[in-house]
């Protein structure tokens, strides 16, 4: 029986260090150990320890039950333990959230991103760097499973051959085998097109 799968954890924004090294004392010889502490558990000591609020509050702010952002509260409190008692530098990455930011889309491949620098606009798309993107609003979308909206089939706009779409590469990048022009995503193209 497999585990129930994770939700993600909103986290207002990514923490303004990625960790803390210890200094002082007698250091190991060889490569000094590391206390991962993920963004989620950053984000609960930030709400807890550093905002006040109380485990209800932060667990309504990061979309999570109390019960759960008590046990990431546990764990997070428990690393830092660690890491002070041992002498174990402090890296702050990983773990299963998304920022809470304004979030991208993209007219060119459909892609959906998020721009964690709250104060930058994104110029550019991050899959296929085509710079038609729009503010994303899943309320105003009109299809209910947007990300899934594009086929996975490339094609050419001048003769129609189609082939299977390769996602580690833009259709752009690909060449028709038959005339050589290049290919687009089969549901970018206008209908008079094909």
């Amino acid at each position: 029986m497999s585990p129930r799968p994770k939700r993600l954890r909103r986290v207002s924004n990514p923490p303004v260090i990625s960790g803390f090294k210890p200094y002082g004392g007698l250091a190991k010889a060889g490569k000094p150990q590391s206390v991962f502490l993920h963004l989620e558990e950053y984000e609960v000591l930030r709400l807890c320890d550093y905002e006040n609020f109380n485990h209800h509050e932060a667990a309504r702010v990061m979309n999570v039950s109390r019960p759960t952002l008590t046990r990431i509260y546990s764990k997070a409190r428990a690393k830092i333990a660690d890491a002070l008692v041992t002498g174990k530098q402090i890296i702050i990455e990983g773990g299963k959230v998304y920022f809470d930011s304004e979030w991208y889309k993209c007219n060119g491949c459909g892609c959906l991103f998020n721009q964690p620098e709250k104060s930058v606009t994104p110029e550019k798309c991050t899959l296929c760097g085509d710079n038609s993107i729009v503010t994303y609003d899943p309320v105003d979308d009109p299809a209910p499973d947007a990300r899934r909206s594009f086929s996975d089939i490339c094609v050419c706009p001048a003769c129609g051959y189609e082939k299977r779409h390769e996602h580690s590469r833009r259709c752009r990048d690909e060449r028709c085998l038959v005339c050589g022009s290049r290919l687009m995503r089969k549901n970018n193209l206008p209908a008079t097109d094909i």
